[in-house]
């Protein structure tokens, strides 16, 4: 009887793939969702972390900081958006030019 080779890493048997894509639909159904990112090496404890703070339900205080940090505030209109601009430091008085005198 030859001998099984076993499967490059790349492959996986089908058991495996349908049991795989059986644990991903508990886990959406869960509305969890699988995400991957890459970071140095140096991030990879903090970025793991924020992940453990951001699915620990008792951690909501981390999550609203985090919410305010990271998402951006919706501005309604230009007026509002102007309004929350910072003006401090910026001159806004203009000379009056009247132009070139020209004769018509």
């Amino acid at each position: 009887m030859p001998k099984q080779r076993p499967l490059p890493p790349s492959k996986s048997r089908p058991s495996s793939s349908a049991a795989l894509a059986e644990h991903r639909k508990r886990l959406r159904s869960r509305g969890l969702q699988r995400l991957e990112v890459q970071v140095r090496g140096e991030d990879a404890p903090l970025v793991r972390a924020i992940v453990a703070a951001l699915t620990d339900p008792g951690q909501a205080d981390t999550r609203a900081m985090l919410l305010r940090q990271f998402t951006p505030a919706s501005i309604g209109s230009l007026k509002d958006l102007i309004a929350s601009a910072p003006l401090d430091g910026i001159d806004l008085d203009r000379s009056r030019d009247t132009g070139r005198d020209v004769e018509l």
